[in-house]
């Protein structure tokens, strides 16, 4: 019963993947190079709009609410102790600034 049961899972297994399991052909000519290069070139201004209007907001705004809260715990422990720490909120601030100003450079670096 047990190695019915075996069998019978292996087959589906097979089964299934011979049913998802295709090939992928490039166009015609066999050039798999120029195949994933036209698809990167369809496809980078998508990338480039969604990175830009979706992943680089996302992230000022994570930073900025971290810097902000770090900054209120630092204010405050310098209350407690009198000594005001820097360099966590400063930390924050330079990755603010960069994610903040990234857009404007990161293209021409990646050279799209």
């Amino acid at each position: 019963m047990k190695m019915k049961r075996i069998l019978s899972m292996l087959c589906v297994m097979l089964l299934i993947i011979g049913l998802f399991g295709t090939t992928a052909y490039a166009a015609g000519s066999g050039d798999v190079a120029g195949a994933i290069e036209g698809t990167w070139n369809d496809a980078s201004g998508q990338i480039k709009t969604v990175v830009n209007k979706v992943v680089f907001p996302a992230i000022d705004l994570i930073l900025a609410v971290f810097f902000f809260a770090k900054l209120a715990t630092a204010y405050f422990d310098y209350r407690k102790h009198g000594q005001f720490e820097w360099a966590a909120p400063a930390i924050l601030f330079a990755c603010l600034v960069f994610a903040l100003t990234c857009p404007l450079y990161i293209w021409q670096i990646l050279g799209m």
